[in-house]
Order: C-alpha cells, then sequence, then structure tokens
C-alpha cells in the first residue's frame, strides 16, 4: 500500500506520534473525547514532509554541518539555521504531495480559512512539550497560500529557538520530523489558555483560565494581560479581570490583524464564571484521557467551546503515589542528604532498601511521609525543631502548610504505652547523653570496618540469583550497623553539644555561633581527613614538575598507567593510589550507587590536586590541622574565663567545658557512618557490575550501563530470567532525561504543591542574598560557581558557589576563602566541614547559583546568614 501523505484528524489518536507529530496525534485524540469539540481538519504527514525533503540533496550536507556546531555558538547556529529554513521553504513539492493536500482541502469546503500549525514528532511529550518552537499559521485562504503555509511550517523545524531546544532536551535534529496540522479556522468571541493544575505551585486540585476577548494570539503575543480565574473543588475561589484595550481578529481576506475593544467592554471579563466552571469540567475530562495535567488551548464560540490543543504540562514535579485518597505531606530526602539531582533507577531502589526509614519516589527523587507526625500534637513540635536545625526553609515550608488548618488533620496523640509514631532520620528524641568517653568512638569504627571486612570476604563467592539474595541479608545487617543505638547516640551527643553551646554561650556572653571556633580540627573527623590528605599527595607531586605538566594535560581515567614512566610519577601514582585506596569510594552524589566512584573515574580529582599543588606550601595539612586546634583551645580558654567572672560563674564555666569535651569528641565521629555506608555501597556496586557483565556476555544486555535502568529487584529478574525489556529501558532513560530539568522542592504535598519555604528576615542589607548562618566569620572575595566537581578551577582566597556539597567535595575546601551553597542545614556535611576548616559559610541561599555570576566579587557573612554582592 502506497503512503498516504494526508490523514483527517478523525482516523489519528496517541499512536500516531510518528506520522501525525505531537500536536495531530493529540487533536486526533482529543477528538475522540466525549463532549469534546475540535475544529475538523486535517494533518499532512510526516511522509509528505520526508518524500518532499528527499528530493533536496543539499539538506543533508547543512543538517551534517549543524550537527558540529557547539552548542554555544550562537551566531554559527543562528546563520546555519537560517540556511536550512531558506533551503526546505523554497524546496519543490512534489506533484502527489500537492495532490493529496488539494483533496483535502476541497473536503473542507471551497476557500475555507484555515489555521495552519506545525506539529512535529518531538513535540506535546509527556518529557518536553517543546511549546512555540515552531510555527502557527492562521486564517489562511486559498490552497496556493495552503501550501506555502505548509513549507513555511516545515521550515519552522530548524528556527534558531527551535534547534536551540532540541540540544538543551538531547534531542537528536535528524530524528525530527514535521506534519502540519491544517484546521477549519474559528472566529471567537474569547480564547485563551486552561492549566488542569496550577503551573506556579503545582497542585493539581487548583486550575487556571487565563481568558481574552477574540483569537489567542493577543494573550501569546503579551498584547493584553488575560483575566485570570482560579477554580478548586467546583468553584471560582479567585479571579483577575485586566482592561483588555486591544485584541486579534481576522481579516477577511486572510490573516489577522489588531483592533481596539470598544471601551464599553475593556474591563467586562472575557468569560463568566459559569463558563469558566464548564471549560474546567471540560479539561478535567481531557486531564483524564491521558492520565496528567494538561495545558489546553480553547476557544468560545457561540457559547460553546472549542479545543484546539492540548499537551502535557512538563514543569510540574511528580506526585509519589499513595495507596490511598487522604492528604500527605513529603520531606525530600535529597536536600537532607545534600543529592538533589535524579537518581536512577537501581539507585533509588537500593537507598529504599538500606534506609532507615520508609521512603516514597517521584522524579527520581526520594521522599519521606512526614503526615502522622505532623498530624500529631505530640510529636510535630520535635519534628518541627529537628527539621528547623537541619534547614529552616522545611520548617518554615510545613508551617506554611499547618497554618492553613485545612491539609493536615490533627489526629489524637497514642495512648501511653501505645504504638509510637515511627521513627527515623526525620525524627527528633533520643536516650540520655553519653559520657565523654573517646574509646566509644573507637569502638563504634571498629565495629563498622569489621561489619564491612566480612561483607568483602563473603560476597566473593557469590553470583547468579545467589548474589541477589545474599545481597538482602547483608542489606539487613547494613540497617543494623546504620541504626546501631550507641551510633545515633554519639552523634546526637555531639550534636546537641554543639546547639547547648550555641545556645547557652549566646546567652551568658553574647557569643554568636561560639561552636564553630570550637569545634576547629575535632578529631576523628573522617571527611575533613580526606581534604588534608589531598594536600599530602599534592606534597609527594609538587617536586616533579614533568609530573605536573602530565596531570594538567590528563584527561582519561588511566593515566595512572602512564604516571610511572615519568622521574617522581611512581611516587605520584603510589600517592594516589593510597588515596584511592581509603576513599576511593567517594563520588558527587554519592547515595546514588550508578553514580561513578572516584577509584572509577580517577581523574575527577585531578583539578582538585593541581589546585593544591599550585596554591599551598609542603606541609599544609600538618599546619592547618594544628592551627585550628590551637585557635579551638584559645577560645574554649577565652570562654571559660570569662564565664568565670560572671555570677555563678564557676557552675557555668564547668557545664561549658563538659560540653566542649563532648563536642570535641563526638562530633567528628558525625561523618562516619555515611562513609561506612557509601564503603558498603562500593563493595555492593562492584559484585553487580560483574553480573551485569555477564548478561552482557550472554546478550541480555546491550550494555552494562542499561542495569542502571532497573531497580535492584527487576535486576534480580533478569538474572533468573535472561530476559530484559529493551523497551522498558528505552522508557527509563527518556524519564532520566526529563527528571533532570526538574527542580526538586523541599516538601511536596499529595495535591502536587511544591513549597520551598522562606527566610522571613529584615536585618540584612538590600539587595543581599539571604540563607543559614552555619560557619562564623565574614570574608570577600572572587565568587567561582561551580556545577561540577571535576571543572573546579580555583585559586586561593576564592569562595566556592554551588548548589550543594556532599562529603565528596570536601578536598575542595582546603583552598577556599568561603562557602555559598543553595541547599544545605547546620549539620549537613558541607556545614560541618566549613566549620572544621573555619571557613564563613552560609547554606539553603535560594538560587545562588544563577543569583551570583562567576568572577563576581561577593562578602560572605557566614555567622549572621546572608551574602552581599559588591560592585
Amino acid at each position: 500500500m502506497s503512503e498516504r501523505y494526508v490523514l483527517d484528524l478523525a482516523e489519528l489518536d496517541a499512536t500516531h506520534t510518528a506520522v501525525a507529530g505531537g500536536k495531530g496525534a493529540h487533536l486526533g485524540d482529543l477528538s475522540r473525547i466525549e463532549g469534546v469539540r475540535v475544529p475538523g481538519g486535517f494533518c499532512v504527514t510526516t511522509g509528505a514532509f520526508r518524500h518532499t525533503m528527499a528530493h533536496v540533496p543539499s539538506l543533508d550536507e547543512q543538517l551534517d554541518l549543524l550537527s558540529r556546531v557547539d552548542p554555544d555558538d550562537r551566531e554559527t547556529l543562528r546563520t546555519l539555521s537560517a540556511r536550512i529554513r531558506r533551503t526546505v521553504e523554497e524546496a519543490a513539492v512534489p506533484a502527489e504531495v500537492t495532490a493529496s493536500i488539494t483533496r483535502a482541502l476541497a473536503g473542507l469546503g471551497e476557500d475555507v480559512p484555515c489555521a495552519v500549525r506545525s506539529s512535529a514528532t518531538a513535540e506535546d511529550l509527556p518529557t518536553a512539550s517543546f511549546a512555540g518552537q515552531q510555527d502557527t499559521y492562521l486564517n489562511v485562504v486559498g490552497t496556493t497560500e495552503i501550501l506555502r503555509h505548509v513549507s513555511r511550517c516545515w521550515a519552522s523545524l530548524f528556527t534558531e529557538r527551535a534547534v536551540t531546544y532540541r540540544r538543551r532536551n538531547g534531542v537528536d535534529d535528524r530524528a525530527v520530523r514535521m506534519a502540519v496540522v491544517v484546521q477549519r479556522m474559528v472566529f471567537p468571541q474569547a480564547s485563551g489558555v486552561l492549566f488542569t493544575a496550577d503551573p506556579v505551585t503545582g497542585d493539581r486540585k487548583v486550575a487556571t483560565v487565563d481568558a481574552g476577548f477574540g483569537l489567542g494570539e493577543a494573550l501569546v503575543s503579551g498584547l493584553v494581560n488575560p483575566d485570570v480565574f482560579t477554580v478548586r473543588d467546583g468553584e471560582v475561589v479567585a479571579r483577575t479581570i485586566s482592561a483588555k484595550r486591544r485584541a486579534v481578529h481576522a481579516t477577511p481576506g486572510g490573516g489577522t490583524r489588531q483592533v481596539e475593544v470598544d471601551p464599553r467592554r475593556q474591563e467586562q471579563p472575557a468569560l463568566t464564571d459559569e463558563q469558566a466552571l464548564r471549560l474546567v469540567r471540560l479539561g478535567r475530562r481531557i486531564e483524564a484521557h491521558f492520565g496528567r495535567p494538561q495545558d489546553i488551548e480553547w476557544c468560545l464560540v457561540d457559547d460553546g467551546f472549542r479545543i484546539v490543543q492540548s499537551r502535557p504540562i512538563t514543569t510540574l514535579f511528580p506526585v509519589p503515589e499513595a495507596d490511598d485518597e487522604e492528604n500527605h505531606v513529603y520531606v525530600s530526602v535529597g536536600h537532607q542528604q545534600m543529592m538533589t539531582d535524579p537518581m536512577k533507577p537501581l539507585g533509588l531502589s537500593m537507598w529504599r532498601l538500606t534506609a532507615m526509614a520508609p521512603m516514597r519516589e517521584a522524579g527520581g527523587r526520594l521522599f519521606v511521609d512526614v503526615t502522622r507526625r505532623l498530624a500529631s500534637p505530640a510529636h510535630r513540635a520535635g519534628l518541627l525543631d529537628v527539621m528547623g536545625r537541619g534547614d529552616p526553609l522545611v520548617r518554615d515550608a510545613l508551617e506554611t502548610l499547618l497554618e492553613r488548618g485545612d491539609f493536615v488533620p490533627t489526629l489524637p496523640d497514642p495512648a501511653p504505652g501505645g504504638p509510637q509514631a515511627p521513627r527515623g532520620p526525620v525524627a527528633g528524641g533520643g536516650p540520655e547523653p553519653l559520657e565523654t568517653d573517646p574509646a566509644v568512638v573507637t569502638e563504634l569504627i571498629e565495629r563498622s570496618q569489621k561489619s564491612l571486612a566480612a561483607l568483602r570476604r563473603d560476597i566473593r563467592t557469590k553470583n547468579g540469583p545467589a548474589l541477589f539474595d545474599f545481597l538482602r541479608e547483608a542489606f539487613e545487617e547494613h540497617k543494623r550497623v546504620l541504626g546501631d543505638p550507641l551510633s545515633i547516640r554519639v552523634i546526637m551527643a555531639g550534636m546537641e553539644a554543639t546547639w547547648w553551646l550555641n545556645d547557652k554561650l549566646g546567652e551568658w556572653l553574647g557569643e554568636k555561633n561560639a561552636a564553630d571556633t570550637l569545634t576547629l580540627s575535632a578529631p576523628g573527623n573522617i571527611t575533613s581527613e580526606m581534604g588534608l590528605d589531598l594536600l599530602d599527595v599534592a606534597d609527594v607531586i609538587r617536586p616533579h614538575p614533568q609530573v605536573v605538566a602530565f596531570l594538567r594535560e590528563a584527561e582519561d581515567d588511566d593515566f595512572l598507567d602512564a604516571l610511572a614512566k615519568l622521574p617522581g610519577g611512581g611516587e605520584a601514582r603510589a600517592a594516589i593510589e593510597a588515596y584511592l585506596d581509603r576513599y576511593g569510594m567517594r563520588c558527587a552524589g554519592e547515595i546514588d550507587i550508578t553514580r561513578p566512584r572516584w577509584s572509577e573515574r580517577p581523574s575527577t580529582l585531578l583539578p582538585a590536586i593541581l589546585d593544591n599543588v599550585r596554591n599551598f606550601a609542603p606541609g599544609a595539612a600538618r599546619r592547618r590541622f594544628e592551627q585550628g586546634r590551637q585557635e579551638a583551645r584559645k577560645k574554649e580558654q577565652d570562654v571559660l574565663a570569662r564565664l568565670r567572672a560572671l555570677p555563678d560563674g564557676e557552675r557555668k564555666a564547668e557545664e561549658t567545658k563538659r560540653m566542649i569535651d563532648r563536642v570535641r569528641t563526638f562530633i567528628g565521629y558525625r561523618e562516619y557512618p555515611k562513609y561506612g555506608i557509601v564503603s558498603r555501597y562500593f563493595v555492593y556496586k562492584q559484585a553487580l557490575l560483574e553480573e551485569a557483565e555477564r548478561l552482557v556476555r550472554a546478550g541480555v544486555l546491550a550494555e552494562r550501563e542499561d542495569v542502571r535502568y532497573l531497580t535492584f529487584e527487576e535486576f534480580h529478574d533478569a538474572v533468573r530470567s535472561r530476559r530484559v525489556d529493551a523497551g522498558l529501558v528505552r522508557q527509563r532513560k527518556e524519564a532520566f532525561r526529563s527528571y533532570q530539568a526538574l527542580t526538586p522542592p523541599r516538601v511536596l504535598t499529595s495535591d502536587g504543591e511544591a513549597l520551598n519555604g522562606a527566610y522571613r528576615r529584615d536585618d540584612v542589607p538590600a539587595g543581599a542574598l539571604v540563607g543559614l548562618a552555619v560557619s562564623a566569620g565574614t570574608v570577600e572575595g572572587r565568587a567561582r560557581v561551580v556545577l561540577d566537581l571535576a571543572l573546579a578551577d580555583l585559586e586561593a582566597g576564592d569562595i566556592l558557589v554551588t548548589a550543594c556539597t556532599d562529603p565528596s567535595w570536601s578536598p575542595l575546601f582546603v583552598g577556599i576563602a568561603g562557602l555559598v551553597t543553595e541547599v544545605g542545614g547546620l549539620m549537613t556535611h558541607g556545614a560541618v566541614i566549613a566549620r572544621e576548616y573555619g571557613l564563613p559559610a552560609v547554606v539553603g541561599v535560594d538560587g545562588a547559583t544563577r543569583r551570583i555570576r562567576d568572577g563576581q566579587r561577593i562578602r560572605v557573612h557566614g555567622g549572621d546568614g546572608y551574602v552581599e554582592l559588591l560592585p
């Protein structure tokens, strides 16, 4: 059967994206929904586009040139895309395509006005809407004009904005085809856009209607401000009626023009409340059909609505699935773990299997359901206190939700002796504090190392399905180590002593954040040791110029093999390998087991090593540690002397000394459990990758990395059945790409509302960026905005500005003067290490990496929690 170049919209549905493009397939699907009226028309298929372009041999050469252009080279992109558009627009349309379009137009009626609309195959997709990237032409009259505008739509596939958008979304120019929708033109009294979820807050129960007079182009072009109706639970809960002084109308001979709206009508609503509610009911029907919130373009004609487009709202953060209809409140795990990037399915499932609290997944991120603890007055205060100390923005978001009084129910407190609210990483409280004894920390570390050694020994003999059975048992041991009551008591002892010192010394001496100095160079902090040990690696490398020069040019991860051939290279290699033996299981985003570890990608460490070689003199690690220890000792003596001079001073000094000893004994251990977790993760990963290699050799997997897109259970099933659903892997890869464009909220409700909290402060200078004070001191310097650890290029005195820092970032901390992050709390890793190194730091600064320019001079007020942008 010969290829059809035109299909009626009534023949199309969601399965026809490849031939009709996203818009055409959606319109065909819409026309099948009961009660939804779509203007009649047809689709010029992608086959017509392909057939026409096959007669343009120069197009392939031009697309080759375009594919080689750097995405940042805007001028070349602009020039090449303009040339391709001219080539496409001027291409002769084959006679058979012209005949098919002419026949379809005759079916609509003689010289009937039409809308001619682009419909690319990468458009209106669940993961990327591509909204506004290609062209639409309204009120096109006559066969000749319609054929000309079909060619213009084809050419719009290569506008500069469309090419750039595809690059950002990982879509190949050659993989996209263009169909064109031709529909009977409607001449509306009013038109606009309906969002079936609030596009700003994400609330799925709120719909918003934007409306104006005439054609929707007046709203799209920004010619007028729309009327806005906000609808919830079948009721208009808010409306804003704008003065609509202009409108766009069709002209009799074709095309459109702007007209003045009669002054008596300008401030009248474009819709009545009843019409807005009727439209939202229609939108809910469309949303139910497509299974996700929709962005719908509509027209009102003689009191009836016509739907001219519907696409998914791709910017909404997904909602965790719940097994009931109750309200739920979720707190982001990523904001606690300093890992707000999406995780791949294997990473998500492994973290859930080894975590101490039940977690829900959405958008490639994990969340903890805190609804029951919020609903219980007995547990609410403790939860909010712990949240507030960790991240004040989370607390503010939760309090904002509670203040409304209509989302979180109040539940009776459990009866004495009855079941308690679940405990976990976000629960507060604990047993009596420990006596100060360094042997407790030594014992805990020995326990962890013994358990890790047993894991390494026992996993060696396991493969196939037996490996997965073994790992399930290992995960229970993992949780036992993580949940060791003594370990939790030690962590809480260090944290509570820190809070006590800040609170009491603030009250008694007017000292702000005194613990920041008192904890400098606290012993036993594995994360701060990691940064100092890299300074020692630099000391080995620095005396050998050829090694330094070689490392500056090294790009591949096998550079260690070539290093040994250089003078001094053997020593350098031994130093780097010794560092990797101790810390090679670490990496950025290390809670995701699928992320490449330093041992797997040692080149990640080279920028930090070379920065240390350039910026420090030999012996810097020892000097820095000793300097911090002396500063803490001096601060302790000063504080105690001043306390003794107060009324009841001996008692206050004695209590304070006890707390200083406690914090210096226990605070360093705060970082060890994460080190233990990640060490175990690397053992799991190495065993699982060996299993993936076996599947590749057996032809079950296309490539080893595909297992990252399977859950642990699906991986287990693949090993048992020797089968993998390649379509599922492709689908998961596409979903992961879409998740990378989303920003996870700190707090998310089951209605989809995203809350990020706010700092309610009026004590900062105008224009300053507000955050959380986590490490005292004030420093001024050059901001270096670093989003990838492997691309860091820092000079002494620079201030590091980044989204968030987990332990893998600590090697950079030794060479900077201050720290600013978008995510973080008082006891997160970046804050703890900043205090260890005496770096002024402000965390939780919303949009810091956007609002601070790389190279800009800034002043960080680490004790007051704000950042000044300097001229």
